[in-house]
C-alpha cells in the first residue's frame, strides 16, 4: 500500500497545489464539508491561492458527519480532484482547505473560527433542508429540528441560523466587522433567501441583531454548477493511481464548473475570477436558467428513471425514450425564461446532454431523488406556474410531477420498498397511506402545505394533466408511462 497523503511535497508540478499552502492563513469558514464543496469552492479557492495569493484559505465544518473531518484531518487538509470526461481523465491535489472540523466533536474549535477576525467569509453548502426556511414566509421554520434547538439555546447554536446570527452578535459586541455570508446551495435568490432567514431567525432569537443583520451583512448570490456524485467504491483506488498516494479524502467529478456570484464582499475575496467564476450585478438570471434546466431535467429524470430500473444518470441517457423527455423537458424550461445577454439556452440544452451521457460519472438517480419537496418548488413548479401563466405546455412538467408523486409512494413497480430521504417523509407517508387511484394520491399531494404554488392548484388543466399521467405510471407501470409520453412527445 502506498504511503498517505500528507505533503504536496514530491508531487509533480501540475498536480500538486502552484503555492505553499503553509504560507496562506484561512480567511474562509465554510459550513457544510462534503463533496461538492471540496469539487467547486475549494477548487476556485486553490486556483485564487496560486494566482493572486492571499489569506483565504478555508476552515471547512461538517455540521453533522464527523467523516470529512476524519478523513482530511490526516492528510492536513490536503486532497485529490478528478476530473472525468469523455476525454479522459485528470488529477490535481487541492491545498486550499487549512482545517476540517466537525462540529459534534470541534465545537469550541467551530465557534473560534467564526469569531476569528481573520475570517472575513463565511460560506455554505448544507443542502436545501438545511437551512430550515419556511417557504410560504421566506422566515424561519420553528418545526424545523435545528431552528428549534437553537431558539430554545441561542446561546448553544448547532443549527445554520443559530451559528451565524450568534456569531455575527458576538463579532459585533467585540468590533469586529460582520463577515459576508455566502450561500452556494440551489436556492433561488439564495443571498436574499439567507439574508431573510437570518433576520427573522435574530427577531426571535435576539432582536437587537435584526437590522445589524440586514443593513450591515452583505449576502451576495450566487450560482453553482458542478454534477459531484456520491464517491465511489473506486474513487480512492483510482486517486492512488494517479497520484502514487494513498487519500482517503478523493473526490470524483465532471471537467465542466461553473460559478457566477454578485460581486458584493465589504471586507475583501479571493480572486476566484482566477478560476474562472463571473461575477456579475444580478445572478439571478442565471440561477433560474440553471435551476429550471440543469436541475429541473436532473429531477425529472431521477424520479422517472429510478422507477424505471436505471441506477445512474449515464443509464438514463441510454434510454432513448427518458432522452426525449429531458430534450422536451429543456425545452420546456427554456421558454419559461427572459432573455440571458450571452447565452443561448439551445446550447446551453446541448451541453447539459454531454454532460448527462459522461460515461465516467457515477451519479445515482436515487441520490438525486432525495429532498424533493425541498427541490420541486424552485425546479419545477416555478417555470410550471409560470407556463401556466403564459400559455405554455404544461406536459414536461406534468410529468415530472407525476413521476414525484409516483415516488412517494415509496415501492417500486416490483413492488419493492425504498425510503425517500425527503425531510416531510413521514408527513408525505400519511398523505398516501391507504390511497388506491390516481386521483385520490395526486388530490391529497396537491394539498401539502406549502409546496405547490395556489395558481397550480386552482389550474383544472395543470391538475388533469398530472392526474392523468400519474394513472399510467400506477397501472400500467413506469416504463409504459416514459414510452407513451415520449411518442406523445415526438407527435
Amino acid at each position: 500500500m502506498s504511503a498517505r497523503l500528507t505533503s504536496p511535497d514530491g508531487l509533480p508540478k501540475g498536480v500538486r497545489p502552484g503555492y505553499r499552502p503553509e504560507d496562506h492563513a484561512p480567511g474562509i469558514v465554510h459550513l457544510g464539508l462534503g463533496a461538492f464543496h471540496k469539487a467547486h469552492q475549494a477548487v476556485y479557492t486553490d486556483d485564487a491561492l496560486a494566482a493572486e495569493g492571499g489569506d483565504w484559505r478555508i476552515i471547512g465544518v461538517s455540521l453533522r458527519s464527523t467523516a470529512p473531518s476524519e478523513e482530511l484531518t490526516p492528510q492536513n487538509g490536503l486532497y485529490t480532484i478528478i476530473e472525468r470526461g469523455a476525454g479522459g481523465s485528470s488529477a490535481r491535489v487541492i491545498g486550499s482547505i487549512a482545517r476540517a472540523l466537525a462540529l459534534k466533536n470541534d465545537r469550541q474549535a467551530v465557534l473560534d473560527a467564526l469569531l476569528d477576525p481573520g475570517i472575513r467569509i463565511v460560506s455554505l453548502t448544507v443542502t436545501e433542508k438545511g437551512y430550515g426556511i419556511d417557504r410560504a414566509t421566506g422566515g424561519i421554520d420553528r418545526t424545523h429540528p435545528a431552528i428549534a434547538a437553537d431558539l430554545a439555546a441561542p446561546d448553544e447554536p448547532r443549527g445554520v441560523a443559530g451559528l451565524l446570527v450568534w456569531a455575527l452578535g458576538q463579532r459585533r459586541a467585540a468590533g469586529v466587522p460582520p463577515f459576508t455570508v455566502l450561500c452556494c446551495d440551489n436556492l433561488p435568490e439564495n443571498g436574499k433567501m439567507l439574508r431573510g432567514l437570518l433576520v427573522d431567525f435574530a427577531r426571535h432569537a435576539a432582536p437587537d441583531l435584526a437590522d445589524h443583520i440586514a443593513n450591515e451583512v452583505a449576502f451576495p448570490s450566487t450560482m453553482v454548477d458542478r454534477i459531484t456524485p456520491a464517491r465511489g467504491s473506486g474513487t480512492l483506488e483510482l486517486a492512488e493511481r494517479m497520484i502514487g498516494l494513498r487519500d482517503e479524502a478523493a473526490v470524483e467529478t465532471e471537467g465542466f464548473r461553473q460559478w457566477v456570484i454578485e460581486d458584493h464582499f465589504p471586507t475583501g475575496r479571493p480572486a476566484w475570477e482566477a478560476g474562472g467564476a463571473i461575477f456579475v450585478s444580478e445572478v439571478r438570471p442565471y440561477e433560474d436558467m440553471k435551476l429550471r434546466m440543469l436541475n429541473g431535467s436532473h429531477s425529472m429524470l431521477a424520479y422517472s428513471g429510478f422507477l424505471a430500473g436505471h441506477r445512474y444518470v449515464r443509464d438514463v441517457m441510454q434510454d432513448a425514450s427518458l432522452v426525449t423527455l429531458i430534450e422536451r423537458h429543456l425545452a420546456a424550461a427554456a421558454g419559461t425564461l427572459s432573455p440571458l445577454s450571452g447565452v443561448d439556452f439551445g446550447d446551453y440544452a446541448k451541453s447539459l446532454l454531454e454532460r448527462f451521457t459522461n460515461p465516467h460519472l457515477a451519479h445515482e438517480t436515487y441520490q438525486i431523488a432525495m429532498d424533493g419537496t425541498e427541490k420541486l418548488p424552485q425546479r419545477i413548479l416555478a417555470p410550471a406556474k409560470d407556463a401556466a401563466e403564459s400559455g405554455q405546455p404544461l406536459a414536461p412538467f406534468a410529468f415530472a410531477v407525476a413521476a414525484w408523486m409516483r415516488y412517494v409512494l415509496g415501492r417500486t413497480d416490483g413492488g419493492e420498498t425504498y425510503a425517500l430521504r425527503d425531510p416531510r417523509e413521514v408527513e408525505l407517508a400519511e398523505h398516501v397511506a391507504g390511497l388506491r387511484t390516481a386521483e385520490d394520491v395526486a388530490r391529497s399531494l396537491l394539498s401539502l402545505p406549502g409546496l405547490f404554488p395556489d395558481p397550480l392548484r386552482r389550474n383544472a388543466d395543470w391538475t388533469d394533466a398530472v392526474t392523468s399521467r400519474l394513472a399510467t405510471m400506477m397501472a400500467q407501470g413506469m416504463r409504459q408511462a416514459i414510452d407513451r409520453e415520449a411518442d406523445a412527445a415526438l407527435g
